[in-house]
């Protein structure tokens, strides 16, 4: 039997086109058996879980602009550029402006990880669905706790940061656990090539208090193409679907525009159409 999983890379306000995605696959009533998401994609594939179609579109174009969501000022006050704390507590729990559907999400049958980072060395951490529970949604605050925006997100005492920093494209770890048919949805162009010029500066910053973690940020470009080159040779050998934008509509992990944000999100939209031939083989 084909075993199946969908992996979203995450990427900020860039995510906005794997939430285009999920949508047109709750539209579609495509349903996975597992669910990897790395920073922002874990909390796309929350909402998409629990069947909460629209949620997260909600969340790119309209929360995202209070300044309590992300700011200049949230950085000033707390060093933390998005406020975590508020995107996953106070808007989504329970008693909050847009709820997780937690019941929902956990009687699904569909697995999930969430890959953070820890800040002490650097590796990655595999958080399973287990770890979420009602308003207790720490695991995708750690995964997305953007080294140098964000301070590192406590979880049972231990410090992480961005999955995106250890295990960016996590397709290896699916094919490890058994799925044959993969669908990646990135945030970057197919062929973007990720250079270290990027994550040098931000690296310099956090080597002072975390340099292990530092160390793996300045490389994590290495990591990043060697990963997408894993992916593009399961693509040929037809277990791996990637979707990807063609442009970034003018977005980027911390930066956003409304216009960007409606033509990403109609981007991921269109992308899925491809993933129902690809599940039937």
């Amino acid at each position: 039997m084909t075993r199946t999983a969908l992996i979203d890379v995450g990427g900020g306000y860039r995510s906005i086109f794997g939430a285009g995605v999920m949508d047109r696959l709750m539209d579609d009533g495509i349903a996975f058996d597992k669910c990897y998401g790395v920073s922002a994609g874990s909390a796309n594939m929350v909402s998409y879980i629990a069947g909460q179609r629209g949620r997260t579109y909600k969340f790119y174009t309209q929360y995202a602009f209070r300044p309590e969501y992300a700011s200049a000022q949230n950085f000033i006050k707390s060093r933390n550029f998005a406020n975590l704390d508020y995107i996953y507590g106070t808007l989504s729990n329970s008693d909050g402006e847009y709820p997780v559907d937690y019941p929902a999400f956990a009687a699904s049958p569909t697995d999930f990880t969430v890959v953070a980072a820890d800040a002490r060395n650097g590796h990655a951490k595999y958080f399973g669905k287990s770890d979420v529970s009602q308003d207790n949604y720490d695991v995708m605050k750690a995964s997305s706790a953007v080294p140098v925006a964000c301070k590192p997100y406590m979880v049972d005492g231990v410090p992480y940061f961005d999955g995106g920093i250890a295990d960016p494209i996590p397709v290896a770890l699916a094919e490890r656990e058994g799925y044959d048919r993969i669908v990646l949805i990135l945030t970057h162009e197919r062929d973007f090539v990720r250079e270290a010029k990027r994550d040098a500066a931000p690296a310099a910053i956090l080597r002072r208090s975390y340099p292990a973690a530092a160390e793996r940020l300045k490389n994590r470009y290495r990591t990043y193409n060697e990963e997408m080159q894993v992916a593009e040779r399961m693509a040929e050998e037809g277990k791996v679907l990637i979707l990807a934008p063609d442009d970034l509509c003018g977005l980027d992990t911390l930066s956003k525009n409304a216009e960007g944000l409606e033509e990403m999100y109609r981007k991921g939209l269109a992308a899925a159409e491809a993933v129902s031939d690809f599940i039937a083989g």
